[in-house]
């Protein structure tokens, strides 16, 4: 589309967006956490703030901060964060860069050719285009590669692996094809690139090719760069394939990257992984795929490359060179801090990273600029005499793109001081049109909640809740979801896995954490790739800048909130209900893995897999499993049980605090504040998770073979995965224990809110 035609647009939607009134406080009840007075004060800030972000200065800020490829490493990555730092300190912030030093390779040489049946050079590059003005940087990109992949000289047969996770390896196993001593070629989604990585190199892989097919992120979803918003067809999925059992610097793992810090080998790093790895454009793929012979690959693993989606291996032989500079490369990290008043030493941690693969407008400068302008706008109400309760602590974050390198060396290196201080971290990476969209602590699900019930949608002058919940019961799978989001009183959040920077504040310390942004009306398919910048963003991300305002507004309010809040608004019933949910949904997958497993074993036994066979392609029934056995849960269900009444004894404490006649002290809340600041940090437990000691929470972890995705209650589901029942049982003590340590906690807090509250 042409990009005039928002920007005429954009005055009267500006226009709109200022003209939603903020309800007076008694039309409305007093919001969690503040007295009636309090709130109505709030609500007048919060009015000024939302007037403030500007979405003609987003639109410059993302014009600069994108104008050259911007990676770890380069000359421009540190010209940003210098930029980053003089507009923090001009608008009042203390600010300043904290330098990491973290290992980050560079490819040095890649080549890929096809050797046989015919002959068939790969380009490995995407071409720059004439209209698309920061595309033709070529001698400051880096090239297409996969970070953290071995460096190898390898020649094999090609085997398509379809998306390379783990039901696959199982599907190529009945096929009868093996992967041992052969070059695997997988597509990107279902999973972390990581993982297709990592799996192929357990199933004895030499290397892997990772490509985007058009039926996922190309063509046949519509027209492609520049024409319409996808991938081109040499268009390349840049990106790291650390395995992130330790986030953060490969050679420092657990411990900050600064001076003194021991560093191990290049060679004892447990996270580069172990075989070379490639990703490649569906320009380049498709000539591979077209001369991989043998069975025709099973309907779902067909994409949509004009030809026919084969196994292999071979009779296509590929070789493949990767090396890289294996070198250290300096990360700046932009801190700023606006102090707070009698609650200073309580945080509000905001961040968004700054480096990028290339130009990184989508990713994930649409997300920085959100946070610039929170951060002017924070400034502006300072001059007119707002000061937060509570300390802000705004933050620029460099390397995430490589492994969220830069939060996770700041939260390794102030770790206690987070534990003492912190009270939550909001967090946005990339922004587009559409749905509000959140995961998130769910002890943050209410707030977060109210948050969006108060602001309105500029294109649809819905609130933020209401076209969420419609999003909700338009996408939900069965009537019981639909009628979920109309009746309960909050909607759902999702839970947080990885893939972004709050993986160590939420997954490392147990901070409360939320990962916030909007989408799902803009559509692309430019990640990782040159064509991510001004030029694209403009046409067809958010040509207006209207949810990059929006973004500033909602976090912004999220971050005011909570820090002006008089006692800390976290919720524990909407956190049991959702742990309930967690627990019933570990049974029933146990019950279905019990039944499927009887049921597959009998269909071998009785010989159905062999009688519906084709005997011109046949294939291997699956092997006989043991059956999950009973487990023990009763541990679980005795914890929720007692979370369920400290939950719901704050929340009675909290409901006869707002019917007082009076609101304790300040200084009386201090007890309860910094009880509630520690009741996140009891689900965590300091041996981590089995094979993953850094992923310390036991009720929050990203999947080990999964890597974006959650996986809640994640010591007994990682080891119901893996099919190793008895780490599996050992675990649900552990998850219980934490819910009881967060129980204890809830109580104690709500014994010091009675006491502050003057109640016996």
């Amino acid at each position: 589309m042409p990009i005039s035609a928002p920007q005429r647009g954009l005055t009267l939607l500006a226009a709109l967006a200022f003209a939603y009134p903020i309800r007076s406080a008694d039309t409305n009840p007093p919001l969690d956490g503040y007295s009636a007075s309090a709130s109505q004060t709030e609500r007048e800030w919060e009015q000024k703030f939302r007037a403030i972000p500007s979405s003609e200065r987003q639109q410059e800020y993302m014009r600069r901060l994108t104008a050259r490829p911007h990676h770890v490493g380069s000359p421009y990555d540190k010209d940003n964060a210098e930029w980053l730092l003089k507009q923090f300190q001009a608008w009042g912030f203390d600010a300043h860069i904290e330098p990491f030093d973290v290992l980050f390779p560079t490819p040095k040489e890649r080549r890929l050719e096809m050797t046989a049946p015919v002959k068939y050079r790969a380009q490995l590059e995407e071409p720059p285009l004439a209209i698309d003005p920061t595309s033709g940087q070529t001698h400051e990109q880096l090239p297409t590669y996969n970070a953290y992949g071995a460096d190898g000289d390898v020649t094999g047969p090609l085997v398509y692996a379809n998306y390379g996770m783990p039901d696959d390896y199982e599907e190529l196993e009945r096929l009868g094809v093996s992967v041992k001593g052969a070059i695997v070629i997988t597509r990107y989604g279902h999973g972390w690139r990581g993982v297709k990585v990592k799996l192929a190199a357990e199933h004895g892989a030499l290397g892997c090719l990772i490509y985007s097919d058009p039926g996922d992120d190309g063509y046949s979803r519509g027209e492609t760069y520049p024409q319409g918003p996808f991938r081109p067809s040499q268009g390349v999925q840049r990106g790291s394939v650390m395995d992130t059992d330790y986030p953060g610097d490969p050679l420092t793992p657990g411990k900050p990257s600064i001076p003194g810090t021991p560093r191990l080998a290049l060679k004892d790093s447990t996270t580069i992984q172990k075989i070379p790895v490639l990703p490649i454009s569906y320009g380049d793929a498709q000539p591979l795929l077209a001369e991989i012979r043998g069975r025709v690959a099973p309907r779902g693993w067909r994409g949509s490359l004009p030809l026919t989606y084969r196994i292999g291996p071979g009779p296509a032989i590929v070789h493949m060179k990767v090396l890289s500079n294996w070198d250290q490369s300096r990360i700046y990290d932009v801190i700023a801090r606006l102090d707070g008043g009698d609650m200073r030493d309580e945080w509000v941690i905001r961040g968004n990273h700054h480096d990028a693969w290339v130009n990184g407008a989508e990713d994930p400068i649409s997300g920085q600029v959100a946070l610039l302008e929170e951060a002017r706008a924070f400034g502006e109400l300072k001059k007119q005499g707002w000061t937060p309760r509570r300390t802000l602590i705004y933050c620029a974050w460099d390397g995430e793109e490589p492994g969220l390198l830069g939060s996770t060396e700041w939260v390794e290196a102030h770790e206690q001081e987070l534990k003492d201080h912190a009270v939550a971290y909001f967090n946005s990476d990339t922004n587009g049109r559409g749905f509000l969209g959140v995961d998130a602590s769910h002890v943050l699900e209410k707030f977060i909640n109210g948050v969006a019930r108060d602001i309105h949608d500029p294109e649809t002058d819905l609130t933020l809740w209401k076209r969420l919940q419609g999003s909700t019961i338009a996408e939900a799978h069965t009537p019981e979801e639909k009628n979920e989001a109309r009746q309960r009183a909050d909607l759902r959040v999702g839970a947080l896995g990885d893939g972004s920077d709050y993986a160590p504040f939420m997954h490392h310390i147990g901070i409360p954490s939320a990962d916030i942004g909007f989408g799902g009306e803009t559509e692309g398919g430019i990640y990782h790739s040159i064509y991510d910048d001004f030029y694209w963003y403009t046409h067809y991300g958010d040509p207006g800048f209207v949810y990059c305002r929006l973004l500033s507004q909602t976090m912004g309010t999220l971050v005011m909130r909570m820090a002006d809040a008089e006692l800390l608004p976290f919720d524990f019933t909407d956190f049991t209900d959702t742990i309930r949910t967690y627990i019933s949904n570990l049974q029933k997958l146990v019950k279905n893995q019990q039944d499927l497993t009887r049921e597959r074993n009998r269909e071998v036994e009785e010989g159905t897999y062999k009688a519906v066979d084709d005997p011109t392609k046949p294939l291997k029934p699956p092997p006989v499993r043991t059956v999950p056995p009973f487990f023990n849960f009763a541990p679980l269900e005795n914890a929720l049980e007692v979370l369920d009444r400290s939950a719901d004894a704050y929340a009675a404490q909290i409901a006869r605090l707002r019917n007082a006649s009076a609101w304790p002290e300040d200084t009386a809340l201090d007890r309860v504040n910094h009880l509630l600041m520690q009741s996140s940090l009891a689900l965590t437990d300091p041996e981590g998770l089995p094979g993953r000691p850094w992923f310390k929470n036991q009720i929050y972890a990203p999947g080990a073979y999964t890597g974006y995705e959650a996986k809640p209650l994640p010591g007994v589901l990682e080891a119901m995965d893996r099919k190793d029942w008895d780490l599996a049982q050992s675990q649900i003590p552990r998850a219980a224990a934490a819910l009881t340590r967060e129980a204890g906690v809830i109580d104690q807090a709500t014994a010091a809110l009675s006491h502050a509250a003057g109640q016996p």
